[in-house]
């Protein structure tokens, strides 16, 4: 009707990660038109996917995997048409190099940071095996992103202010340096087409506190002044990393309680001024993490633009995690034969009706209430202390691992106990 506005429906964006082979010669334009032709012949999706085997032999020959990552939201409605999404195709290679260290001149002996090229292979699948409540990637997704997109369209930061800084909280075990690394990792590869590659620095704050008192914000600074060097190479994306930050305050706090020397709150100080100064520059992102909420240096909280708690996983998320590691089992023959396990979502929508199909999925769902509590840490170790406390054969079935993981469960409970009573 004339004068009526046409309400659009945004596109959903889909990404597409393709992996290419390290020794592939291939030019990028070259892999995602075979990509392309690829996803035409597959235009419908119920979800997520993953290609590892390609009747293309062009993709045989250079591609490891090639991933459909969906951005979930609630109005995505499956199955999925690609031809109907904005579709982005990501070509990368993983730096097989492994970790190099930042060392300062005075003491070579001295590690300042450790230093990893992006994407990395160490950091390979981590993204994925990180389980949170919905939405929690995908908010520091669009954080990193639009930090980008700001700095590209020269927004002026002095109207429109952000820091640069994320601030991850929460207790031990959950994950938090773990995402830091798999988000910088993302973002090298979704940020590909705009940066040549990623540059990942990890400060350790309690070797930088505990060993450079004496020499005052001297070595601090230098520290920064080599991480500036990366950040002065345009075409790298540069993500730094300080971990358990709420040292800071443990030292800043000692100053004014008279137990540690005034070039201790000098230290502090300078770390502050060099992530001021490095924040104005459009291709770096200041990640940090903190273990104990009540301790946070409050000059760290102000300068996060996003304050994000990273707690333990929910009785969904437990279920996703094991799930994930019993699929990986039974991949790899382990666990055998193979036997379906059901998502949470498939048993939801069964009403958890038990039956013959869905005996041993309700089996791990009881195992995952019972775990609530446990850390992600703990949860991902828990698979490997079942085979190895109560498996006694190489390969087992899955009805047999799921009682072993039950005991490993209470095995978990008696040991926690016993450190609380200090038996």
């Amino acid at each position: 009707m004339e004068g009526d506005l046409m309400e659009v429906t945004p596109l959903q964006n889909i990404h597409v990660e393709v992996h290419v082979k390290s020794l592939s010669t291939a030019k990028p334009s070259e892999v995602k038109m075979h990509v392309q032709a690829l996803l035409n012949r597959h235009s419908m999706t119920f979800g997520n996917y993953r290609w590892t085997e390609f009747d293309d032999k062009f993709l045989q020959k250079h591609v490891d995997s090639v991933v459909i990552d969906l951005q979930k939201t609630s109005q995505v409605s499956y199955p999925l048409d690609l031809k109907s999404c904005d579709v982005s195709i990501h070509v990368f290679t993983l730096n097989e190099e492994g970790p190099s260290t930042l060392n300062l001149e005075e003491d070579e002996d001295l590690s300042a940071a450790n230093h990893w090229l992006l994407p990395a292979a160490e950091f390979d699948g981590l993204w994925e095996s990180l389980v949170y409540e919905t939405g929690v990637k995908t908010k520091l997704l669009d954080y990193v992103t639009t930090t980008i997109y700001f700095s590209d369209k020269n927004v002026d930061s002095n109207l429109i202010s952000w820091n640069r800084v994320v601030l991850l909280h929460g207790p031990p075990g959950t994950g938090k340096t773990s995402l830091c690394k798999a988000l910088a990792q993302k973002l090298s590869i979704r940020l590909s087409s705009r940066y040549t590659y990623g540059q990942f620095v990890e400060i350790n704050s309690h070797s930088l506190f505990s060993k450079w008192f004496s020499e005052s914000g001297k070595l601090v600074t230098k520290m920064f002044q080599k991480i500036q060097l990366l950040i002065d190479d345009k075409d790298a994306l540069v993500f730094v990393l300080i971990d358990e930050v709420e040292s800071l305050t443990a030292a800043r706090k000692a100053c004014q309680a008279g137990t540690e020397p005034s070039d201790a709150i000098r230290v502090v100080n300078a770390v502050l001024t060099q992530l001021d100064q490095i924040k104005r520059y459009p291709n770096v992102v200041i990640l940090t993490t903190s273990n104990v909420t009540e301790k946070i240096d409050l000059a760290f909280v102000d300068r996060a633009d996003i304050k994000q708690y990273i707690g333990p996983p929910s009785e969904k998320g437990i279920y996703n995690i094991y799930l994930s590691c019993l699929e990986e089992l039974m991949k790899c023959q382990i666990i055998y034969p193979r036997q379906q396990l059901f998502t949470m979502y498939e048993l939801e929508t069964m009403g958890f009706v038990r039956s013959e199909v869905s005996e041993h999925s309700l089996k791990l769902r009881s195992i995952a209430v019972k775990s609530k509590g446990l850390s992600g840490r703990a949860l991902r170790k828990l698979p490997f202390l079942a085979h190895a406390l109560f498996v006694q054969t190489p390969s087992v079935t899955l009805e047999t691992f799921l009682k072993a993981m039950c005991r490993a469960v209470d095995k978990q409970r008696e040991e926690e106990a016993n450190l609380i009573n200090g038996v």
